[in-house]
């Protein structure tokens, strides 16, 4: 009689076809994946797919043209427009309102990249830490879009200052774009993720932020989203993330 050696039998794997993984996070019948993957613009764990294979959507990394793609069960994708006052954390031990808490409990989900607890507008949330961790990664530069209400009229020399860099602390800020909205109101596109940036960019040209406001993230913008409202992205929204953070030659 054989002995218990007290180890614990793993339980299989439970493998898909490609296609079918493909299919059910939004990118068409199975026939359009099968052409996908022909096509070879298909990636698994770095190396090209061919038709037939079968992956674990728990531990694969799935890519479409370079982009990785959330392929493991349950990941959702929120887009929320933060009211001022709520913290951008998933805790806060000063029991300060937390931006988790304007979004459904399950799955825990958490905030991608930060806005300050005295700035509105669009935040992600998610349980894709790939895609957050590209998202807020400095090397990829996905545009963030702001209005800020300032003190003051800016003139051009301080448009300019903001779209060539402005000095701060912490070094020369990258080039922006800066327009007058109104004769105290700046668009400010930026791609870099600084903390408290857009107001010490302000500042240093010499007009102290009032309001300030994000408007879009990447390509991803919604102006019917009342404070505190939240939303799923659509697929053609996460489509255009993780192609904003696809992998390009020479990165």
């Amino acid at each position: 009689m054989a002995e218990d050696d007290g180890s614990v039998e793993q339980e299989p794997v439970e493998e898909v076809r490609l296609q079918k993984v493909l299919a059910r996070v939004g990118f068409g019948s199975r026939r359009k994946c099968d052409d996908l993957i022909a096509a070879g613009r298909v990636t698994v764990n770095g190396e090209v797919a061919v038709l037939g294979r079968r992956v674990d959507p728990e531990s694969a990394v799935v890519a479409v043209d370079g982009a990785p793609i959330g392929v493991r069960p349950g990941l959702v994708y929120y887009l929320l427009n933060k009211p001022t006052g709520v913290v951008t954390t998933a805790d806060d031990p000063q029991g300060r309102p937390i931006v988790v808490d304007l979004v459904p409990d399950e799955p825990r989900v958490f905030p991608v990249g930060r806005l300050d607890a005295d700035t509105e507008g669009l935040l992600l949330l998610t349980n894709d830490g790939e895609l957050a961790h590209r998202l807020t990664h400095p090397s990829y530069g996905v545009e963030k879009e702001y209005v800020a209400e300032v003190e003051g009229e800016p003139s051009r020399a301080a448009l300019r200052s903001l779209r060539e860099g402005v000095e701060l602390e912490d070094g020369l800020t990258a080039e922006a774009r800066a327009s007058l909205m109104d004769a105290s109101v700046v668009k400010l596109t930026i791609h870099e993720g600084r903390n408290r940036q857009v107001r010490r960019m302000c500042e240093a040209v010499g007009h102290p932020v009032v309001r300030l406001v994000r408007t879009r993230v990447g390509l991803i913008a919604d102006r019917s989203l009342g404070p505190g409202e939240w939303r799923e992205l659509s697929i053609d929204e996460l489509r255009s993330l993780e192609q904003a953070v696809a992998d390009k030659p020479g990165r």
